[in-house]
Formats: C-alpha cells, sequence, structure tokens
C-alpha cells in the first residue's frame, strides 16, 4: 500500500476540472487522479498535462454511476489505503435555450449535481484520513436561487439542525414538484440549476457539521465554493474568468494547510467565506 497522499478531482478531464487537477499537479505534494466518464477523453486529457510536464494519473468515474463511485472506493482503499483530498467538480447545466421541458431539466440536473455527488460523498468521504480537505463545488447561483425561494424554505435550507434525509425528501420534493408543474406554486425558484447547487452548498454544511461531531480531533476540513463565473463548455465563451482563475477557490480550499481550523462548513467564493 502506498505511503503517497493522494488527491481525486471528479469531472476533470476538462474545464474547471482540468485546471483544478493542473495546479493539485503542480502544488500538491502526491498523486492526483483526473477522473472522467469517457475513459477516452480522460486519458487524453492525462496525456495532454504530461506534455506540459505535469504528472496526473486517470481512473474512470461516472457519478451517476454507483458501481462506478464504488470501484474508484475500493481502489483508493488498496492502494493508498484512504484518501488525503476530494475536490467534488463533476455537474451539468443546460443551456438557458435549451427546449428540454423543465421537469427533464430538474430531473435529469438533480440526479448528477446533487444525488450523484451526495453518492460519491457517502462512499468517499469515509476514507478521508486526518488533515485531509473536501471541496464540494457549488455556485453562486445557489445563492440566488435561494433567495427566490419561498420564506419557508429559506428557512428550512439554512437551519444548522437540517439532516441528510431531509435535505434528500427536500431536494426529491423539488423534482416531483417540477414533474407535477406545481414547483413555483410550492416556493420554488424556475432553476433546475439553481436548486442543484442549493442541494450541493446545503450538504456541505451538513457533512462538515457530521465530521466536527464523529470525527472531532482529524483536522478535516469541508467546504463547498464558487468558482465564479468561468469559460467553460458549461458556462460559455462571454464569462468572465479563466479555466485557471476558476480553479483558485477550489485550489486554495483543497490546500489549506494542516494547521488551518478554518474555513470548514462554509460557502466559500473568491477566496472568502460569503453569507448564506
Amino acid at each position: 500500500m502506498s505511503s503517497v497522499p493522494v488527491a481525486v478531482v471528479t469531472g476533470s478531464n476538462k474545464g474547471i476540472g482540468l485546471a483544478i487537477v493542473r495546479a493539485l499537479c503542480r502544488e500538491f505534494q502526491g498523486d492526483v487522479f483526473l477522473t472522467a466518464r469517457d475513459p477516452g477523453r480522460g486519458q487524453q486529457a492525462v496525456a495532454q498535462l504530461q506534455q506540459e510536464g505535469l504528472k496526473a494519473f486517470f481512473h474512470q468515474l461516472d457519478i451517476d454511476d454507483l458501481q462506478s463511485i464504488r470501484a474508484l472506493r475500493d481502489f483508493l482503499k488498496e492502494k493508498y489505503g484512504g484518501l488525503d483530498v476530494l475536490v467534488n467538480n463533476a455537474g451539468i447545466a443546460f443551456k438557458v435555450q435549451d427546449t428540454t421541458p423543465f421537469a427533464i431539466q430538474a430531473e435529469v440536473t438533480l440526479k448528477t449535481n446533487f444525488f450523484g455527488t451526495r453518492n460519491v460523498c457517502t462512499e468517499l468521504l469515509p476514507l478521508v484520513k486526518p488533515y485531509g480537505r473536501v471541496v464540494n463545488v457549488s455556485s453562486m447561483v445557489s445563492s440566488r436561487a435561494l433567495q427566490s425561494c419561498s420564506p419557508e424554505l429559506q428557512q428550512k435550507f439554512r437551519s444548522d439542525t437540517i439532516t441528510e434525509e431531509e435535505l434528500v425528501q427536500l431536494m426529491a420534493k423539488f423534482v416531483e414538484d417540477a414533474k407535477q408543474g406545481v414547483h413555483s406554486r410550492e416556493g420554488w425558484p424556475n432553476t433546475a440549476y439553481g436548486v442543484s447547487k442549493i442541494g450541493v452548498t446545503v450538504l456541505s454544511r451538513i457533512q462538515a457539521r457530521l465530521l466536527s461531531q464523529q470525527r472531532a480531533g482529524q483536522h478535516i476540513l469541508l467546504n463547498a465554493c464558487c468558482p465564479g463565473w468561468v469559460r467553460t463548455d458549461m458556462a460559455g465563451p462571454k464569462a468572465t474568468k479563466s479555466p485557471e482563475e476558476g480553479a483558485e477557490t477550489p485550489v486554495y480550499l483543497a490546500l489549506l494547510p494542516s494547521d488551518a481550523a478554518a474555513p470548514h462548513g462554509q460557502f466559500v467564493s473568491d477566496k472568502t467565506v460569503q453569507p448564506w
């Protein structure tokens, strides 16, 4: 079993994910794993980094597929005895002008961005070693979407005692309400991406709380962050930040020094804790 520290970035064959891997290859003292659904694209990205003089490793990962998540989990456990840095970057977004019915957008977006990310956390968080760092890539859109929720939903999502089960029920309710065409009436905003990222931000708050309770003294720090509006296939060419600039905050959180006690359980943008 290798005693080398290990970092994993989900959804990292392009865009912000690839920029995060590139930065970690330069700054993280250990092995860095680039993951992608498609092995061909993943290997291509690793080869691209190699040409830049950077060494990353590839492991297949489709966060919509529990077997794929568990295969990665078993590999990390066997080869490294755990995990030091996890960056949950994988996610999807429908374009603004996409004509796919809202009900389908809601189901598909939540499946990956919330439920897929949650499954990765369920399987991999127990592997995180003392002084480990976990970064869940969310979005400022989650903040805006939260402000567009009904007061009742806002209260639930801001609660310091909401449980993971309650959050899962709320996310499932949004999908159901969207399918029934009653999501607006039920107090939800008109953005499936925004709701999915509310889920990611709130999930991060819950996970951090549980880590503090169940693994006190292990100095694990877990945060959600917004990379900003970044020029990627997802956000388009007009966005204000390059992928490298978008990677800055996730990488900062992934490499928080071992003596850092904060941020933890926060929503961070431009390396600054944001109100929730």
